[in-house]
């Protein structure tokens, strides 16, 4: 298993690449946590703190897939590192101006959360120009979901340590430029300046005119709906039990759990349709989340939050390969913002509707909501099988296609394999 990842890893550009992606993808992974804390230290209300937060929310929903458009059409430092500076100057006007102005505050978040760089889905259309040989690039995607795992987990610790060793300003503040150090290295990177998207079909839909990617996006979506859910349930878990640390237990179960699926899911090499092994693997992420229900005791708990995090890297890494094979062609970064977006989106229902599902019911009624969100996500999978169904789009002529210079699924290397190709 470790020989394949470091075999990645040495490739050259890669390691950069991902640290850098990460770094880069910082101040999103904690803005929500940042803006609380923040807000908290300044006087304001954990309402308002909560609705700063879903202003950052939202704007980065709206802005992913248009600055993924972007990238797709002018490229990566174009629209990259312009976009961590903007978001950067963002966050710094809110932790400057604080809540004096409530619109000025409102202003500075949105611009923040807008102006967010697709790095994420940057970083997968540059996997391929990169690693060129398909079975590297499905292992990627594998690394690329756990390293996810590992970035929402050090990321809130660093931002309680900045505010523990500094103010929550301060806080917002060192985290914005680490964002934007890891955007510039991203962009001064041999393969992020050379790289180019296929020539595309002028189309105001874009990526969303494929019907096989609109699948994904609906599943995914009540995916993200049970993720967000968990984080609510798990609190109203820890009230029961008297105790503030069951919640972090629980959550680094699940992240752990994650953790050990991304990368034994990466460890394999996989033959047959991906959106075929979607399936079986959401339908599994679905019968993980259920058994939730029973609430148990803490230790057995966990063990059920453990487990309900194992399908999440692997169905996640398998989205990646569908979306690459599902993008019409020359909208690869604007379709994986898509599923950035509605991956969040509905983290933030899942996130709405477990809290009354607690005021209304009981803790088991808010696990019942991430049961629920799994098997909605399945029945969807289910119910498109049809337009899933293979890549939708034939592959480009043999005359217009040179090896290695697509990137797209219409590329030379296999049928469903991007490519990317250098200017």
């Amino acid at each position: 298993m470790a020989a394949g990842y470091l075999d990645i890893l040495r490739a050259r550009h890669a390691a950069r690449l991902l640290t850098g992606t990460l770094v880069g993808r910082l101040p999103n992974g904690t803005a929500h946590i940042a803006i609380v804390l923040f807000t908290r230290a300044e006087g304001g209300s954990y309402t308002l703190a909560g609705a700063l937060a879903a202003a950052y929310g939202l704007a980065t929903a709206v802005g992913q897939p248009l600055l993924g458009r972007a990238v797709d059409l002018y490229g990566q430092p174009r629209v990259q590192f312009p976009a961590a500076v903007l978001s950067a100057l963002g966050m710094a006007l809110f932790a400057v101006a604080g809540l004096g102005s409530l619109p000025l505050a409102y202003a500075a978040v949105v611009l923040a959360g807008v102006a967010t760089p697709p790095l994420e889905g940057g970083l997968r259309a540059l996997w391929p120009t990169v690693l060129k040989r398909e079975d590297r690039v499905h292992r990627a995607y594998a690394l690329d979901a756990v390293a996810q795992e590992i970035m929402f987990t050090v990321g809130p610790l660093l931002v309680t340590l900045l505010v523990s060793l500094w103010s929550p300003a301060a806080a917002l503040l060192v985290i914005n430029a680490i964002g934007v150090l890891g955007a510039l290295s991203v962009v001064l990177s041999e393969p992020s300046r050379t790289w180019r998207s296929a020539p595309r079909e002028a189309h105001w839909l874009g990526a969303l005119r494929s019907p096989g990617l609109l699948a994904l996006l609906g599943a995914f979506f009540f995916v993200g709906l049970a993720l967000g859910s968990i984080t609510v349930a798990g609190v109203a878990y820890a009230d029961d039990h008297g105790r503030e640390s069951v919640y972090g237990w629980l959550m680094a179960a699940l992240g752990l759990g994650a953790l050990i699926g991304g990368l034994g899911y990466g460890a394999r090499q996989w033959s047959g349709e991906p959106e075929k092994r979607l399936r079986v693997i959401v339908a599994l992420l679905a019968l993980g989340y259920l058994p939730l229900m029973l609430t148990p005791s803490v230790p057995a708990m966990t063990a059920l939050a453990a487990l309900a995090g194992v399908f999440l890297a692997p169905a996640i890494a398998c989205s990646f390969i569908v979306v690459d094979r599902h993008a019409p062609r020359g909208t690869v970064t604007e379709a994986f913002s898509w599923l950035v977006t509605t991956f969040g989106v509905g983290a933030a229902v899942g996130t709405a509707a477990a809290g009354p599902a607690v005021e209304l019911g009981s803790t088991a009624w808010s696990f019942a909501v991430a049961g629920a969100g799994g098997v909605a996500a399945l029945a969807v999978l289910l119910a498109t099988g049809r337009v899933l169904r293979g890549a939708p789009v034939p592959p480009a002529p043999a005359a217009q296609v040179v090896a290695g210079s697509e990137n797209d699924r219409n590329g030379a290397v296999e049928p469903g394999f991007s490519t990317g190709r250098k200017a």
